[in-house]
């Protein structure tokens, strides 16, 4: 019992010291929606695990109506887990999330397969899920990874990674992060879409100068091809000492 009271603590915790909204504990424990569908989701949980399956779905359905987030009792959830805002999330049956694992508003930790078994993602530690993410998919997301906001994510990501755009691309940091404070820095997260199409704009530049520096040195050719062949229509070069040409008069 002790334990599941010091969970719960941790869980108000969490939410203080990473939602520079929140101005006392108690507010966090009276107005925070993600809040109590974690408290309800630990509850569930516990009955799931014990077979308790229809108390379990029930309590699940009544914190979805609730607070507009939808944890399936199954799913396995860390400690110090923050749902901010909260509308709109869903989380799978087979889904794990780690410790202290940051999710926003719209994200979906969904399956893509029918069969029974794993089918959800797996969310390490210290991972920070954007608004609107999609993760689908039994894939694994490393320790320490971002997920930016609208992102599509249907692959593994290594640890201490970036994952950005539809479908998403991962961008792998060229060193681990060593700060242990919670960043909320999401304008910082790298466009590799946008700076894979400026690489492509520059190199379409590139060989437009190319092209035309070719074609001014085609048509100077042609014209001096032109020149010749004017020349040609007027006075041959001299055979024998004898100049020939076509209308040649003195």
């Amino acid at each position: 019992m002790n334990k599941f009271f010091r969970t719960f603590l941790e869980d108000v915790d969490a939410v203080f010291s990473r939602d520079p909204a929140a101005r006392s504990r108690l507010g966090v424990v009276l107005y925070y929606p993600g809040l109590h569908a974690i408290w309800s989701h630990r509850i569930a949980h516990g009955l799931w695990r014990r077979k308790i399956y229809f108390p379990a779905r029930w309590l699940s359905q009544i914190t979805r109506f609730f607070t507009g987030i939808e944890i399936h009792p199954g799913a396995i959830i860390g400690r110090c887990l923050f749902i901010d805002h909260g509308m709109g999330v869903v989380i799978g049956e087979t889904a794990e999330i780690g410790n202290n694992v940051t999710l926003y508003h719209g994200v979906t930790l969904g399956g893509v397969s029918t069969k029974k078994g794993k089918r959800h993602p797996t969310i390490a530690d210290d991972v920070v899920v954007g608004a609107g993410a999609k993760v689908l998919g039994a894939i694994h997301i490393g320790k320490k990874s971002r997920i930016g906001a609208n992102a599509v994510v249907v692959k593994e990501v290594p640890e201490d990674s970036v994952v950005v755009g539809v479908p998403g691309q991962i961008v792998k940091r060229s060193h681990p992060q060593l700060e242990e404070r919670f960043d909320l820095n999401h304008n910082n997260l790298p466009d590799a879409i946008g700076q894979s199409l400026l690489i492509l704009m520059e190199k379409m530049d590139k060989l437009e100068s190319k092209i035309d520096i070719n074609l001014t040195q085609k048509q100077l050719y042609i014209e001096e091809t032109e020149l010749t062949v004017e020349s040609d229509n007027k006075i041959h070069s001299p055979v024998d000492g004898v100049w020939s040409g076509e209308d040649f008069s003195i």
